[in-house]
């Protein structure tokens, strides 16, 4: 049994305590947030120690890992006093606000040895995971080009934000939404390297983008276009996806299904000529506790294994939030180029 903490008590910090408090090898130790209201439901309906001193709960707490779901902009300094401390860390994505400071973390954790994840839940998609799986056999043949988005109704009107349209605490729509994509693009189809144009666009928002658009080109040489967008009301909730071009046919993929289009059939992997759907249900894995999405579980349920194997995994690593974070930069730099 090894011993948790929460940070942060928000939407996803709220749920990873749910998922570990049900979890069958954790114990779910202590949380911690600055919010009465939140710790008081905590005392009244668990047994769980509630603190909103973030360094007497590490002083007073025997803790094997922490989970710190903060705006982003306290990231840095609760994550590395917990690597300091000799604590396993997951933390809620974009990993950074600021990328000398993430590799100041990568480096960390590297001397110390300690698993580390960050949140980006996307890659524990069966949808995803399928489609990475059938780039890999080259099931498109020779790769043309990409389409990266996401789009969800975030900010639709003119209104005070939250900490997540604050430059300094939360980045905007880049930091918040467009890292998912760019996230995706880069474990899936390969690293980008080069901004060729990029515009960050504000529609409601003041002093933050809600829409960001760019043209990448990956190492590979693979190039492709991301749309992120969160103003826009035609959707219920966020809705991210990729659609991959190549000279042997077309695949789809979202959240819900991957669609494969083929110019001929692929008796191999059972797929015939023209298109091919493949649905979550029949691609995802159980999990020990269901919340929002089985993603949320398999990425908590993932680390946690790490953990208890003292082993590090090989899926959203510090080091690949870090280099999300560098892609974002190379945005924001390109569009400031731009801009004089």
């Amino acid at each position: 049994m090894v011993k948790a903490a929460v940070v942060g008590l928000g939407k996803m910090g709220i749920s990873h305590a749910a998922i570990l408090g049900a979890h069958p090898d954790v114990e779910l130790v202590a949380v911690c947030d600055t919010s009465s209201f939140v710790l008081e439901a905590f005392e009244k309906y668990t047994a769980t120690k509630t603190y909103k001193d973030y360094d007497k709960m590490l002083e007073k707490e025997k803790l094997d890992f922490v989970v710190i779901a903060t705006p982003t902009k306290f990231h840095y300094s609760m994550v590395k006093q917990a690597i300091v401390k000799g604590l396993h860390v997951f933390c809620e994505k974009p990993f950074s606000l600021n990328t000398p400071e993430g590799e100041e973390l990568v480096a960390l954790v590297k001397e110390k040895s300690t698993i580390n994840q960050v949140g980006y839940h996307n890659h524990f998609l069966g949808t995803f995971q399928e489609l990475k799986r059938l780039l890999k056999e080259n099931i498109l043949g020779e790769l043309v080009h990409f389409t990266g988005e996401a789009y969800g109704p975030v900010v639709t009107k003119e209104k005070g934000g939250t900490w997540r349209s604050k430059p300094s605490e939360g980045g905007g729509c880049l930091f918040d939404y467009a890292s998912h994509v760019l996230n995706l693009i880069q474990e899936v189809l390969g690293r980008p390297n080069k901004v060729n144009g990029a515009l960050l666009k504000s529609v409601y928002s003041k002093g933050v983008e809600d829409a960001v658009y760019a043209l990448l080109t990956l190492e590979n040489q693979l190039s492709g276009v991301l749309l992120v967008n969160w103003s826009d009301e035609t959707y219920r909730k966020m809705s991210t996806s990729l659609t991959v071009q190549g000279k042997k046919g077309k695949i789809i993929c979202d959240a819900t299904e991957i669609k494969i289009y083929l110019h001929d059939a692929n008796p191999k992997e059972k797929l015939e000529k023209g298109w091919n759907t493949k649905y979550i249900t029949d691609l995802t894995a159980p999990v020990n506790y269901y919340l929002r999405g089985e993603e949320y579980s398999a990425q908590v349920d993932y680390f946690v294994e790490n953990v208890i194997k003292r082993k590090q995994g090989i899926a959203n690593t510090f080091e690949q939030g870090h280099y999300t974070d560098k892609v974002i930069e190379m945005i924001i730099t390109n569009t400031k180029q731009n801009e004089n």
